[in-house]
């Protein structure tokens, strides 16, 4: 989809920038009263761009489809702005934060005090911080993305509401929300096709928080520790995802997943190739035990996903799960690892799991028994 320019002139040339591996669009709209001064680089992420407007205005655009104006504390907004362009006053506070991939930015940035409202209880969360916040009263739970508490959402005086993409299967929660004047922004990290590209929303948040310097650091961190990785030579150890499901199948991430990518950056080879890409939009696949035997029984690595049924304790846990594990190259020769409940919560460690598994396709002598994300089960 075309990005909005309704009533608008581009302010310039759309320039097209190949920075890292990603291809980034650098434009500008005209805004009334406004002069644009940059766009915001980005190494990585292709769902959202930012340009910078003088006074420290920045026109926040998420995937061509919705914009955001961020106007400095005691800034005026400026007349004549386009009504499809959503205005976010900073500071932007009590904050209702549906998209649980979105809390560890907050945390990383240190603007959890930005957030009054959660989507997800207590006990739901493994980022440390919103935890211990709910648990203190500082953040309330004001229900998940289809039954919102609009009554305690109101009285708190929410100025945002940050949501998953599950929002757009209850577009008339989004429509409530802007009804009572609350601005939604749709978190879109997910559909980065790169890994380091969900880390780059970190810059989201920064823009919105205002504290962009921040989150470029923090992201500058993250990828430096790739580097060493990604220019290693690759190890040819082939690895299967998985979980096993109640109903006793095999749950598996299609091969243009950005976990089977975190592999291959790694390192590593994701045993499962050419699957299910064009099926449909999820990103997992069931697979029949039998099938899933014949495609990762000789695999190197096992990496049990434990964010679905909790972590395991250890081998005899996994193998209480399907007898056809016992035959498992993996399993006899003692390569089978577990990810901490947290992995997928804490998007900022994206780099640092990458890292884990690259440790783990290169322990050659087997005394490598845990690290950030993930741990050997024995």
């Amino acid at each position: 989809m075309e990005r909005k320019r309704t009533g608008y002139k581009l302010a310039g040339l759309c320039l097209l920038g190949i920075l890292g591996n990603s291809l980034t669009v650098l434009g500008a709209l005209e805004i009334p009263g406004l002069a644009y001064e940059s766009s915001m680089e980005l190494q990585y992420a292709e769902n959202f761009s930012v340009d910078y407007y003088e006074g420290g205005y920045a026109l926040l655009s998420i995937q061509d489809e919705e914009q955001f104006l961020v106007v400095p504390e005691g800034a005026p907004i400026p007349e004549g702005l386009d009504g499809e362009i959503e205005v976010l006053q900073q500071p932007l506070e009590n904050i209702y934060l549906v998209a649980t991939s979105a809390m560890d930015f907050f945390a990383s940035l240190d603007g959890m005090d930005a957030i009054r409202l959660s989507g997800t209880e207590a006990d739901g969360w493994y980022v440390e911080a919103a935890k211990e916040a709910m648990e203190d009263g500082d953040i309330l739970y004001a229900g998940k993305y289809s039954a919102p508490d609009y009554e305690r959402i109101v009285a708190e005086h929410c100025d945002l509401a940050v949501e998953s993409t599950m929002i757009y299967h209850t577009p008339e929660v989004q429509e409530k929300l802007e009804e009572f004047g609350i601005p939604v922004v749709v978190e879109r990290s997910s559909y980065e096709n790169h890994p380091l590209g969900r880390v780059e929303w970190m810059k989201v948040y920064g823009v919105l928080l205002d504290k962009e310097a921040e989150a470029e650091e923090i992201f500058t961190e993250q990828t430096k520790k790739l580097e060493e990785v990604m220019e290693s030579d690759h190890t040819g150890k082939t690895v299967a995802f998985f979980y096993i499901s109640s109903n006793g199948y095999a749950n598996v991430r299609k091969s243009g997943d950005y976990i089977s990518k975190m592999i291959n950056l790694a390192g590593g080879n994701y045993v499962f190739q050419n699957l299910g890409e064009n099926d449909n939009a999820l990103s997992t696949v069931n697979m029949q035990m039998e099938e899933f035997y014949a495609g990762a029984k000789n695999a190197d690595v096992l990496i049990y996903n434990s964010t679905i049924d909790g972590e395991l304790t250890d081998l005899e846990a996994l193998l209480s799960k399907s007898e056809l594990l016992a035959d498992f190259k993996a399993v006899q020769s003692g390569n089978v690892w577990c990810t901490t409940q947290n992995v997928f919560q804490e998007t900022s460690g994206l780099a640092d799991m990458i890292m884990d598994m690259h440790e783990i396709f290169t322990d050659d002598t087997g005394s490598l028994n845990k690290t950030t994300y993930l741990y050997r089960l024995t």
